[in-house]
């Protein structure tokens, strides 16, 4: 089944400590069921020493959340995906509430214009 966020979407997080916070998915991670979102669930990591950064340093960087906390938004307010199937085989996002577009997932290929 296809995941209802994809990279580049402006997500708002529906649940958890950072409920209500909107950011834009960086990363997708379908195996594990996760996004990685721009400012949001950031992590502070402590680096040692080594020869490139002798003082060592301190890295904030963004943690994985649930991809089932997290739903697109569409005229600021999250909505639940739905798909539909075009003429041309392309796959449609759409907002239930709205019917509004959300994304295309992928455009069909005719086997007359593979052959050229």
């Amino acid at each position: 089944m296809p995941a209802h966020v994809r990279k580049g979407d402006t997500v708002m997080v529906t649940s958890g400590s950072f409920k209500g916070q909107v950011g834009e998915v960086i990363r997708v991670n379908p195996k594990h069921s996760e996004v990685i979102v721009k400012g949001i669930n950031l992590k502070t990591k402590h680096m040692k020493p080594t020869r490139v950064t002798p003082q060592g340093s301190i890295i904030t960087k963004e943690g994985p959340i649930h991809i089932s906390k997290v739903s697109p938004v569409v005229d600021g307010k999250p909505v639940r995906v739905g798909f539909r199937v075009e003429k041309d085989g392309s796959k449609v996002r759409i907002a239930r509430h709205k019917g509004k577009e959300v994304g295309t997932i992928g455009v069909a290929v005719s086997p007359a214009s593979k052959k050229k």
